[in-house]
């Protein structure tokens, strides 16, 4: 596997960091996640909980290892600190500080292992006026401006439903590792890789950051209109909603050629991107006349063979029966020894010669501690 011989010591708890160590684990990564006496991960509790196992806990800590270490006591950081010295990657969300509080700054970690790679997921990184703040995935999404532009305009800021922030974080932060891990190859030498939720999240804003950076003019919501290009968004058929998007005015044309609207190009108001942009609710009500004379079968059908992007809006129902998404094998079936089979989402990245595989599942609490602290060679 791509990271096979890379142990990765993981101090994480919750989201962020355990999906960026789920990632790491996933490509082969030997991932050891050290958990308190005292219930372990708080995930392991939370969720739909079935045959005595949280689902939540388990698609997130698939392929790890379980170590119970007590870090409030000088024999557990001793034992962290002989772990430290057998590993690669030692990944942690604690706020900034807060390990180097614990005996483990970025000198500690050196002299016990120069080439260890240190990986902290934190709220707003570790400098700048906000570092000690404690922050949560919704805080991220209103503070990094992206609530501000989700929601329809005559509505309160949105949240995305997902925890974007901890996702994001937690998978540049796998990416900064890989990357460390490959500068190490050249320098023989770990260092320190940080990614933050706010940061992440600012990261993404895309062409509403840039179109703000070069107007000064704010970005208003538009639900589920594209800000900069019409038409663009849901359209209502006979029998439900359909999702269209062309970007370009190639896609545009084939779109409405579909649609037999061909000619409304050659009216002023819609000639151009920018016209069609300033009469999207014209535009969107002449589109939604012929749409809705049909379903949502049809158009899917006839949008998609005319070239233009388009598809349903599915619930999670029809998402997880999906054909394209089955034989793309985004849902796992995986049997964990005495709770059954669990269900949870498959690998987004697919690798030919290396590919990501379950290997096991997530582990009980402490089930590891044992095998890994009993292997460590003696102080």
């Amino acid at each position: 596997m791509a990271l096979s011989g890379i142990r990765v010591v993981d101090l994480t708890r919750i989201l962020a960091g355990p999906f960026c160590t789920l990632l790491l684990a996933d490509l082969g990564a030997e991932v050891i996640k050290i958990e308190s006496p005292k219930g372990g991960d708080p995930v392991r509790h939370q969720g739909a909980i079935r045959d005595g196992l949280s689902w939540y806990f388990a698609q997130f800590n698939r392929n790890k290892k379980s170590v119970v270490l007590d870090l409030y006591t000088a024999e557990g950081k001793d034992t962290l600190a002989r772990l430290l010295r057998t590993a690669d990657v030692v990944v942690e969300n604690y706020r900034p500080g807060v390990f180097a509080s614990m005996g483990f700054d970025a000198g500690r970690l050196r002299e016990l292992n120069p080439r260890l790679i240190h990986a902290s997921v934190n709220g707003y990184g570790s400098t700048g006026p906000y570092a000690d703040r404690p922050s949560f995935d919704f805080i991220a999404q209103a503070m990094s401006g992206f609530m501000s532009v989700n929601g329809a305009q005559d509505t309160d800021p949105m949240r995305a439903a997902p925890p974007l922030s901890d996702l994001i974080a937690g998978l540049y932060c796998a990416f900064g590792v890989v990357s460390a891990l490959q500068s190490r190859e050249r320098t023989g030498l770990g260092q320190e890789v940080e990614s933050s939720l706010t940061n992440g999240l600012i990261s993404m804003l895309a062409y509403l950051s840039a179109e703000y950076l070069a107007t000064d003019r704010l970005p208003q919501r538009t639900g589920n209109n594209h800000p900069i290009v019409a038409p663009y968004g849901l359209f209502r058929a006979a029998d439900g909603m359909v999702a269209v998007a062309p970007s370009t005015d190639t896609f545009v044309r084939r779109f409405l050629g579909v649609l037999g609207l061909s000619q409304i190009l050659e009216e002023p108001r819609f000639r151009t991107n920018a016209d069609r942009v300033t009469h999207r609710e014209e535009l969107n009500a002449i589109i939604n006349r012929v749409t809705g004379a049909r379903t949502v079968d049809h158009w899917i059908s006839e949008i998609n063979a005319g070239g233009c992007p388009c598809g349903r809006v599915q619930d999670l129902a029809e998402v997880f029966s999906d054909p394209q998404v089955l034989a793309q094998d985004m849902l796992l079936e995986v049997d964990h020894p005495g709770h059954g089979t669990v269900r949870m989402t498959g690998f987004p990245v697919k690798l030919s010669a290396t590919p990501a595989l379950v290997r096991r599942p997530a582990p009980e609490l402490g089930a590891d501690t044992e095998a890994v602290l009993g292997s460590l060679p003696p102080d």
